[in-house]
């Protein structure tokens, strides 16, 4: 059965779906989750803002959200990327929260809009939320408190400025605290490191390739059940390289045995490997080594 989508693309619309007034500004806007209730369909269908949007809520006790159940006893900032579909949880056991939507118009051609693709917990699932404690909540709120009231003033020519700069301190507090969380959740994290070591082990080991084709992000990140953009920031902290370095390097270790270690020809390590055309795998090759397939092969 297709999935049902309602996109909502106006800051106006924002203001039906919650139940509030006329909004102040047209590019973006501040909810109190606590004054104004969800006023949508919770049936099952699944909304697509055009927006950046940025949820902070607090619950009583712990609440499944995603694949785990969390304390959510502090406060937990959720994230989604304009065109991101979601769908509306119940609000029963919300004590505080708000919320931050601003159209990408905003900051179109801005520096922070040169940078958005750096924060790429936008890109999260919602079961790798961010939790902050109160003293990081408070942080938080204070820029959001300064949008809402920049937003609320006559606009002159500093409004929009003042605005972009506020949302920018706000996702470097995310950042910040984002890091804090993979270093704090240590033992966690590190279980996952290990996790995808071995998978990535596990598929290189195999004789041949050829029917399975090149590994991708997604694919172990699937298995791992966390978002490509999420394993990537995490192996990157405790590790220093991104998924896809890590699958290149298995790689390219496993195409230099094979081109030390047999007489294949390089069009056939190449198919071996997943790759569906040999001159892919010999950029690729070159790229990393600084020396072609053949090259290597005669070098050793």
């Amino acid at each position: 059965m297709q999935e049902k989508y309602i996109d909502v693309q106006t800051i106006s619309e924002v203001h039906e779906l919650w139940g509030c007034g006329k909004p102040r500004h047209p590019l973006v806007t501040v909810i109190d989750l606590t004054k104004h209730h969800f006023q949508g369909d919770r049936s099952g269908l699944s909304y697509r803002l055009d927006f950046y949007t940025i949820f902070c809520k607090k619950f009583s006790g712990v609440l499944r959200y995603g694949r785990s159940y969390y304390d959510f006893s502090e406060g937990s900032l959720m994230f989604t990327a304009p065109g991101q579909a979601t769908k509306p949880i119940s609000a029963q056991s919300l004590e505080e929260g708000w919320a931050l939507f601003f159209h990408p118009d905003l900051i179109h051609h801005s520096p922070l809009g040169q940078r958005m693709g750096q924060y790429s917990f936008f890109n999260y699932e919602s079961n790798e939320a961010l939790h902050v404690s109160e003293e990081e909540k408070l942080a938080l709120f204070d820029c959001v408190k300064k949008i809402e009231q920049e937003c609320g003033q006559n606009v002159d020519k500093h409004t929009q400025t003042l605005i972009q700069n506020n949302i920018e301190m706000l996702l470097n507090y995310c950042s910040r605290f984002y890091d804090r969380q993979f270093y704090t959740r240590e033992k966690v994290n590190t279980d996952v490191v290990q996790a995808f070591e071995r998978l990535l082990k596990d598929h290189f080991a195999q004789d041949t390739l050829i029917n399975i084709g090149l590994p991708g992000v997604k694919r172990f990140a699937e298995q791992l059940n966390l978002s490509p953009n999420y394993l990537s920031d995490l192996l990157q902290k405790f590790t220093g390289k991104t998924t896809q370095e890590h699958i290149h390097l298995q790689l390219l270790d496993k195409a230099k045995a094979l081109l030390l270690s047999t007489g294949k020809s390089v069009s056939e390590i190449a198919y071996m490997l997943g790759f569906e055309n040999p001159p892919h795998f010999t950029r690729l090759f070159k790229q990393k080594t600084g020396y072609s397939p053949s090259n290597y092969r005669n070098l050793n």
